[in-house]
This record gives structure tokens, C-alpha cells and sequence, in this order.
């Protein structure tokens, strides 16, 4: 703990950011954009504000589960996971909520940017997603705690953030926008599941009832090989329509990080996880940017 204390304020704000788990913020603004600039339609300022919002709104989702699972005491000395801040008395807990809110604020303003090139529905988006982030662990019905992590963060992580910054650059919502949403979804899904096997212990005995707890630890591990296994065969049905290209099968050069990760899901448990969970992060942003590599090359070299 004594090293602990001797980060500066910079350093400890940059942990409580949680680096590692943004990846899942900019990977579907990565494939939103990119099915934009295949159907034409790409606009540099608002994939920027979308790229720079979603940043914003994953850090504050993390401030927010920091300090909320603190409160509900989640968080406890023999916690597996990353360091929590607040958690390790590094910040107070008024402090890390203060910097919840001044994120949110600073992902608002990008929202209000893409609302006025875009229109009301990303102020809607935005909105909701600032809530789903809060709520996750805080309010009233902290829906992390039920059982419903993996359905929210499909919606907002896939669907919501893929076609959000498709709209904001296109002002519609297209069939390719849509598909493209679920396999990136399903991959943060995937993050999540992670998080909750290793939780497994901790979350039981502080009830927050995730799937993982609900169902049991190889229910859990099987769900994150089912889960991995949808989003590679979604892409191979979409590269075999009519309606995206077969480039997309570029996205399977992101198999050799799924076998790892796999193995280590199924295998390990404890702290050895946290690698596990960063390696799903990069397999989410490599598959994303081999997803964008494929768009794109269908617009210079059609198959």
C-alpha cells in the first residue's frame, strides 16, 4: 500500500481511468465509421467526437463502478481485479464522483457537438448511455448487480454505439450499421464475462447476482466461448450476403488471440484473469480494426 501512496494525483486518476478497458469504448466508433466510409458517407468531425465521446463515457462508467461498488461493498481487501481507487483510499469517494460527473460532462459536450451536425437522436443516445453507465452499479436499480450486465451492454456497447456514429456522420440508420453492430457487441460482452468469472467469490458473497453467480462458474465459461464463437460465424454469414463483403473474413486473423483467451477462461481462475481480460480487449479492437480494414478495401477492391 505504501508504494500506492506515492503515485502522483496524475497517475492515480490514470489508474481509476482504467486504461485497459478502452478498447471496448472505440472499437465499435471504429466499425460505425468504417461502415460509413464503405457506404460513402464517412464525415471526419463527427467520427472524432464519437471516438473522443465514447473514451469519455467508458472512463466515466469506470469512475462510477469504482466508487459504487465501494458503497455497496463489493470491493474488498481480497479483491482480484485491477485496483479500485477509491477502494484503496487513493481518492475520496466525493472525489471520484466529482470526476464522474466532469467526465460526463466532457462526453456531453461532444454530444452536443454531434447533435448539432446530427440532430436530436444522438442527444438521445448520448443520454441514455450516460444513464446506462450510472446505473450499472448506481441508483435505485443497479442493473449489474441483477443479472442484466451482458443485455445493457450488448444494446449500448453494440447497437447504440455502432449506429450512433454511423447516424451522427449519415443521419440514417442502415442494414449494414445494424449487423455490423453485433459481433463487436458480442465481443464486449465477452470482456464482461471475464470480469464476472473472476469475480465469481466476490460477487457471490456481496449478492450482486451477475449471470456468473447466478448459473454457476462453467456456466459462465461456457457462455464466453458460445459467446466469442456467434460474433466469428455472424461475421461469415454477413461476408457471404448480399448486403456487407467478404473481406470481412479478415476478422479471423484475430483467431490466435481467441484460442489464448479461450484456454485462459476455461482453465484459470484468480488474478492470472486480469491479463485474460486485457487480452479480450485487444482480440475486441484487433477483430474491430480487421472488420474496418475489410470495409474499407471493398470500397478499392470490390469481390
Amino acid at each position: 500500500m505504501s508504494a500506492n501512496k506515492n503515485l502522483s494525483k496524475f497517475q492515480v486518476w490514470l489508474l481509476a481511468s482504467r486504461p485497459k478497458t478502452l478498447p471496448a469504448a472505440v472499437s465499435p466508433v471504429i466499425i460505425g465509421s468504417a461502415v460509413a466510409f464503405a457506404e460513402h458517407s464517412f464525415r471526419f468531425g463527427p467520427a472524432l467526437a464519437a471516438f473522443l465521446g465514447a473514451l469519455l463515457l467508458q472512463i466515466g462508467a469506470n469512475l462510477a463502478n469504482d466508487v459504487f461498488d465501494y458503497e455497496k461493498g463489493a470491493d474488498q481487501h481480497d479483491r482480484l481485479g485491477p485496483m479500485r481507487v477509491t477502494q484503496a483510499g487513493l481518492l475520496s469517494p466525493k472525489d471520484v464522483k466529482t470526476g464522474m460527473w466532469v467526465t460526463f460532462a466532457l462526453a456531453a459536450i461532444c454530444g452536443i457537438y454531434m447533435t448539432l451536425v446530427s440532430g436530436w437522436f444522438i442527444l438521445l443516445i448520448g443520454l441514455l448511455a450516460i444513464l446506462a453507465a450510472i446505473a450499472y452499479t448506481g441508483g435505485p436499480f443497479p442493473y449489474g448487480y441483477k443479472g442484466l450486465g451482458e443485455i445493457f451492454v450488448f444494446i449500448f456497447f453494440g447497437f447504440a454505439a455502432v449506429c450512433g456514429t454511423y447516424y451522427a456522420q449519415t443521419n440514417t440508420i442502415s442494414q449494414l450499421a445494424v449487423l455490423s453492430s453485433i459481433p463487436v457487441g458480442l465481443l464486449i460482452v465477452a470482456i464482461l464475462v471475464v470480469n464476472n468469472v473472476r469475480d465469481y467469490e466476490s460477487d457471490k458473497s456481496a449478492n450482486k447476482k451477475t449471470l456468473a453467480v447466478r448459473f454457476g462458474l462453467e456456466w459462465a465459461r461456457q457462455e464466453f466461448v458460445s459467446i466469442v464463437i456467434l460474433a466469428f460465424v455472424t461475421v461469415v454469414l454477413l461476408s457471404i450476403s448480399d448486403i456487407a463483403t467478404p473481406w470481412l473474413l479478415l476478422t479471423w486473423l484475430s483467431l490466435p488471440l481467441v484460442f489464448s483467451t479461450s484456454s485462459s477462461v476455461l482453465n484459470q481462475r484468480g488474478n492470472i484473469l486480469n491479463k485474460t481480460l486485457a487480452s479480450t480487449g485487444q482480440l475486441t479492437l484487433v477483430f474491430s480494426l480487421l472488420y474496418a480494414v475489410g470495409l474499407i478495401l471493398s470500397v478499392f477492391i470490390p469481390i
